[in-house]
């Protein structure tokens, strides 16, 4: 894909996950659990979610959504074999994501169609860098494929532990790993989305967000 897709791909989802977010957790959490479970877990999830984020910059991945090939050739330059690294950090972005599914089923059987549209958006360019830095340095298709099936293995067991473990839980707790889940996914937006969004479409990237926020909410409130 152009660079000019990927980044426009990057609006629309950065706008989907804002909407999911507002009124899909942070909503319900509050209803859920009041504003101090709140209020902590977004907190908690922003913190959490910058540490683990520095981290991987520091192995290589710090540009693992961003589509031009001189950002992604610094991160190379920095460990040659970070393809393994933009897994990982699409495993980080992906993991409060999934738990966000699986909550989202214990509101009463019916997946969020919100949250999963958002999920897909916001990964595709993640992982499209992430299999061609792989394939660049010479990986296996076999090893490539075996990675990302177990990153959808992890992601899914997050998504269990949203609808499992957190069924019958206190109202207050389930609400604080929403709220964690969302403050993680906002941070994850702002960190790696909107830059590569801004810088693809520029002026456009805005209008393409809003667009994507308000199919959200559409969808949100039609559904």
């Amino acid at each position: 894909m152009s660079r000019r897709t990927i980044a426009a791909i990057m609006a629309f989802g950065a706008g989907v996950l804002i909407s999911a977010l507002s009124f899909e957790l942070m909503e319900e959490a509050w209803e859920r659990g009041g504003f101090p479970p709140v209020a902590l877990g977004f907190l908690g999830g922003a913190v959490a979610y910058t540490i683990a984020n520095r981290l991987l910059a520091a192995w290589g991945a710090k540009h693992r959504k961003r589509a031009d090939p001189a950002l992604r050739q610094q991160d190379k330059q920095q460990n040659s074999e970070n393809g393994t690294a933009l897994a990982v950090g699409a495993l980080l972005d992906g993991i409060p994501e999934s738990i966000v599914i699986g909550v989202s089923l214990l509101r009463g059987g019916a997946v969020g169609l919100v949250a999963v549209i958002a999920v897909f958006l916001s990964n595709i360019p993640e992982g499209l860098s992430s299999a061609a830095g792989m394939k660049a340095e010479g990986r296996k298709l076999g090893l490539v494929m075996a990675l990302w099936a177990a990153i959808a293995g992890i992601a899914g067991l997050a998504s269990w532990f949203g609808y499992v473990a957190l069924n019958g839980v206190d109202p207050g707790v389930v609400a604080a790993v929403q709220a964690t889940a969302a403050g993680a996914i906002l941070t994850m937006v702002v960190d790696t989305m909107v830059p590569e969004a801004f810088e693809g479409t520029q002026d456009y990237a805005g209008l393409i967000a809003v667009a994507g926020f308000l199919a959200a909410f559409a969808l949100s409130k039609l559904a």
